[in-house]
């Protein structure tokens, strides 16, 4: 628990690091790039994020067989387990390497044809570079995953920390020297390399696991492959959701129009990061209940104290950039950019129904009952490309967005609290009450943020800050008093009396 309740709050110190440099270090680096090497950087890698889908959704399978062995007590098991994934992971940067080369060779039929030859001769170096990175992630990733198997969160989540803290210090002493999209990822790729060196000692030094490279089940090999294709092709239509607009944007637009959607973009990955920082450490938590078996309670009772957990949080950002949101982008991103914020809001309104539910991924796939979703999510991904090319063509960028909203609420909305109450067992009636229970805590910051729209201006960076604060206590106070249950109070208090002993 304590392990658990240090990876949330490393998490969220990650997030805090990540959020206030880039207040910091995003205008900086939106100005010397230019809005044309901006989008041209975004273009590309949601390009190369598609070569991502290679891992075919291994690193999720880990742990549920990891699960198994650890409650076996075979330890044989888990050292041939750990060198099969290792085995398969450096096959899988094999051909990502492989089908870099092919990208790379076909670059004009990739990006289509309105770049410039200066634009095509970057995008080849940050393709090859890219290409790189994704390549060390992948057996990087079976460290991870063996981590997060023992549980240990603390490492992970300060290894993430310092990689948010040192990227911009890294970043822009090479944007400054001329480097421009090429230093960035140059100094992404530096930092890759180190954490996968960190996690390697960790391993080996640290929880002194073993990899058995002789023996391998291949029958376990078959069930771990029919067990995660469905897991590769709900990644599939994550991939499309939240890369085929950039790409739609740079084939139809171009890159001015790929960049004010990466911006909006931005800003939604780091909303989405906020969820998964408390639900990704009960992971292992959820695989231990679904191997007992008939746990549906248990599971139940955890997924909805979670969900109101991360609707606490969400709420205070996703009604704080409501507020604040515009006068923010302006600031931020500078001219340009403003349409950004209405893309931004696009994105994240219907995505925080997931987001409160997102532990409910975990459960299926510990159940082994995600195959349903997969293939629901990949016919709603078909259609969000169908739908947002001709939104494109008459909305541009915010018809983009617009499209990934209105399916994200078809198949997270709709279809998935049908499934998760009618095939998983959970409690879903249950969900929805205590999540509007908190409903009324919300009254009192909205009516504060209508006054803010309606009778103050917000012109810099410091008259931004303080409302922003004065609003974030608003919001505190209020769901103190009027959300918050007894023991959500109690868990606030244990991590502040900790903080203060340490």
């Amino acid at each position: 628990m304590n392990q658990k309740k240090a990876g949330v709050l490393l998490s969220y110190i990650s997030e805090a690091i990540k959020i206030l440099t880039s207040l910091i270090y995003t205008p900086i680096m939106l100005r010397l790039l230019g809005k044309s090497e901006y989008g041209l950087y975004q273009l590309v890698y949601s390009v190369v994020s598609y070569l991502g889908l290679l891992s075919l959704g291994f690193t999720s399978s880990y742990i549920r067989y990891y699960s198994r062995f650890k409650s076996e007590d075979n330890r044989d098991e888990i050292s041939r387990l750990n060198g099969m994934f290792m085995v398969i992971f450096l096959v899988i940067a094999g051909i990502t390497v492989i089908c870099g080369f092919i990208l790379l060779g076909n670059i004009r039929s990739v990006l289509g044809r309105g770049l410039t030859e200066t634009e095509y001769e970057t995008a080849r170096v940050l393709m090859v570079l890219m290409v790189f990175n994704l390549a060390v992630t992948f057996p990087n990733s079976v460290f991870d995953c063996i981590t997060s198997a023992h549980e240990k969160f603390f490492f992970q989540r300060l290894l993430t920390v310092l990689q948010n803290l040192l990227n911009p210090f890294l970043t822009l002493p090479l944007l400054l020297m001329g480097y421009g999209s090429i230093g960035m990822v140059v100094a992404a790729t530096g930092l890759t390399v180190a954490k996968c060196t960190a996690n390697i000692w960790y391993v080996f030094w640290k929880l002194h696991e073993k990899f058995v490279f002789h023996k391998f089940k291949f029958s376990m090999l078959k069930d771990i492959g029919h067990f995660t294709f469905f897991i590769f092709l709900n990644q599939v239509v994550d991939q499309i959701n939240w890369s085929i607009d950039k790409f739609l944007l740079g084939r139809l637009l171009g890159t001015a129009a790929v960049a004010v959607y990466g911006l909006g973009g931005q800003i939604n990955t780091m909303y989405m990061q906020l969820s998964s920082s408390v639900s990704s450490v009960f992971i292992p938590r959820v695989n231990a209940l679904a191997a007992k078996g008939n746990r549906n309670h248990e599971i139940s009772d955890l997924f909805i104290r979670i969900g109101r957990i991360q609707f606490l949080i969400l709420s205070l950002v996703l009604t704080g950039f409501l507020f604040l949101g515009q006068p923010f982008m302006k600031i931020w991103g500078g001219s340009g950019y403003e349409s950004s914020y209405y893309i931004v809001l696009w994105l994240i309104i219907p995505v925080t129904i997931p987001l409160i539910q997102n532990l409910g991924i975990e459960i299926q796939r510990a159940m082994n009952m995600h195959k349903a979703r997969s293939i629901v999510y990949f016919l709603i991904a078909i259609f969000n490309i169908l739908l947002s090319i001709p939104l494109i063509k008459v909305m541009g960028s915010i018809g983009a967005a617009m499209g990934t909203a209105i399916s994200l609420l078809l198949g997270n909305g709709l279809f998935m609290n049908w499934y998760y109450r009618r095939k998983i067992g959970l409690d879903i009636k249950k969900f929805w009450k205590n999540i509007i229970s908190f409903f009324p805590a919300l009254a009192v910051p909205i009516m504060f943020g209508i006054c803010i729209i309606n009778f103050i201006s917000i012109d810099n960076i410091g008259k931004l800050f303080l409302w922003g604060i004065i609003y974030t206590i608003i919001f505190c106070i209020s769901a103190w008093f009027l959300g918050m249950n007894h023991s959500e109070k109690v868990l606030i208090k244990s991590i502040m009396d900790r903080i203060r002993r340490k």
